[in-house]
C-alpha cells in the first residue's frame, strides 16, 4: 500500500491480540480523509476483543462487525492492494492482520459489495454494461428457482400455453412436486460446487461441471426430475458466479432456500413476503454506523453516480460520504478548472 500511496498522510496504528498468539493488528487509514471518529470507533472495537488467538482476519471481523446475525457481511474482505487503497482514497480504513493476505475493510455499503475494481479500469459505459448486467444476475440468482416453483406450483395462468404444455410433458414422469425437486437439484449443485473447491486445482473445476452434467443427465432419463428444472439450476449457479466478492454471493446462496419454501408453500406471495423481510433487515443493518443501502437510503442524489452505473472518472469529483465529510473533493468540480489546473477544496 505504501508503494501505491506515497504520502506522509497514510497512517497506521498497530496493536496486539490474543492472549497467546499476541498477533499484530494493524488500522490503516488516510489522515485528513478518513473520519476521526471512525478510527476511534474501530479502535475500540478491536481492543475490546479478548481471545486466546487470532489466527486469521475472519476471527476479528466477527467480533467487530455490527450484526453477526445477518447473512450480508457489514466488512469487506480483500487481498488486493489496488481495491485496498482505492477504499483508503474514499475515506475508508483497512484493518491488517499479521499472516493472512485477507484485510477488513470498513465501513461499507451493499453496493460495494456489487462493485469491482474492473469497473474503474475501462471506459465508463463499458463499466455500466456490466454493473447492469451485474444487477440483473444477481436478482436471478435469488428469485428464479422460487419463481419457477410459485408458477409451476400455483399460477399456471401466468404461463403461456405452448410453454406450460411442454413444461407438463416434462414433468409427467416425475414423482415429487416442485419445491422438492428444486430443493433436491439445488442442494446437489452446491455440494457439487464445494467438492470442486476442495478437490485438487487440476481436477476440481472438471469434476464440478462434468459431474453436475452427467447428474443432471442422469436424473432427466431417470425421471426424477424435469430437463427445465436443469436448465433453472444452471442458469442460478451461473449468475451466482457474476458476484464479484464470494462473500456476498454466499448470502444470495443462503437466502435462495427460505425464498424457495416460501414459494412453495404461498406462491408469488411468498416471494413478495420474502423480499420484502430482506429489504426491511438491509434497512436496518449498519457498518460501522453507516446505513448499509447508502446512498439510496437514505437517498443521496449526487452519489448514485457511482451505484446505479459508473460515471465518467471526470464526473465523480467527490467522495463518497461515509461517517464525515472531510476532505470532500478528491479532483476540481468541473472540466474548466482541471484545465486550469484549480483545486475546489470543501470549506
Amino acid at each position: 500500500m505504501r508503494r501505491i500511496i506515497k504520502s506522509p498522510a497514510l497512517k497506521i496504528q498497530s496493536m496486539k491480540i490474543g492472549t497467546y498468539t499476541r498477533t499484530n493488528v494493524s488500522i490503516a487509514y488516510i489522515d485528513g480523509i478518513a473520519d476521526k471518529t471512525l478510527i476511534e470507533e474501530i479502535t475500540t472495537r478491536l481492543e475490546r476483543i479478548k481471545i486466546d488467538g487470532i489466527l486469521e482476519s475472519e476471527y476479528i471481523e466477527e467480533m467487530i462487525e455490527d450484526n453477526p446475525y445477518s447473512p450480508f457481511p457489514q466488512i469487506m474482505t480483500t487481498e488486493r492492494p489496488d481495491v485496498a487503497c482505492s477504499c483508503l482514497l474514499e475515506g475508508r480504513a483497512v484493518i491488517l492482520v499479521e499472516g493472512t493476505p485477507f484485510t477488513l475493510i470498513a465501513p461499507i455499503s451493499f453496493f460495494s459489495l456489487i462493485q469491482s475494481q474492473e469497473d474503474y479500469a475501462q471506459r465508463f459505459m463499458a463499466g455500466t454494461f456490466i454493473r447492469w448486467l451485474r444487477y440483473f444476475f444477481m436478482g436471478l440468482s435469488l428469485l428464479l428457482p422460487s419463481l419457477y416453483v410459485a408458477i409451476l406450483t400455483f399460477h399456471h395462468e401466468a404461463v403461456p400455453t405452448a410453454l406450460l404444455l411442454s413444461s407438463a410433458a416434462s414433468r409427467e414422469s416425475v414423482p415429487f412436486p416442485a419445491i422438492v425437486e428444486a430443493l433436491a437439484m439445488e442442494i446437489t449443485f452446491e455440494a457439487l460446487r464445494e467438492a470442486g473447491v476442495r478437490l485438487p486445482k487440476q481436477v476440481g473445476s472438471a469434476v464440478s461441471i462434468v459431474g453436475a452434467l452427467v447428474i443432471g443427465q442422469a436424473s432427466v432419463q431417470a425421471g426424477l426430475v424435469s430437463a427445465p428444472m436443469v436448465i433453472v439450476v444452471a442458469i442460478t449457479g451461473i449468475a451466482s458466479f457474476m458476484m464479484p466478492r464470494y462473500i456476498a454471493g454466499i448470502a444470495f446462496r443462503m437466502l435462495r432456500f427460505p425464498m424457495m419454501l416460501l414459494a412453495g408453500t404461498l406462491g408469488l406471495l411468498g416471494i413478495m413476503m420474502g423480499i420484502i423481510a430482506i429489504v426491511i433487515h438491509l434497512c436496518s443493518l449498519r457498518s460501522f454506523g453507516v446505513p448499509y443501502l447508502t446512498p439510496l437510503a437514505p437517498l443521496k442524489g449526487q452519489e448514485l453516480k457511482d451505484v446505479l452505473w459508473r460515471a465518467p472518472w471526470w464526473r465523480m469529483t467527490t467522495r463518497p460520504r461515509l461517517t464525515g465529510d472531510s476532505n470532500e473533493y478528491r479532483q476540481p468540480r468541473n472540466r474548466d478548472q482541471i484545465q486550469k489546473g484549480e483545486v475546489k477544496r470543501s470549506e
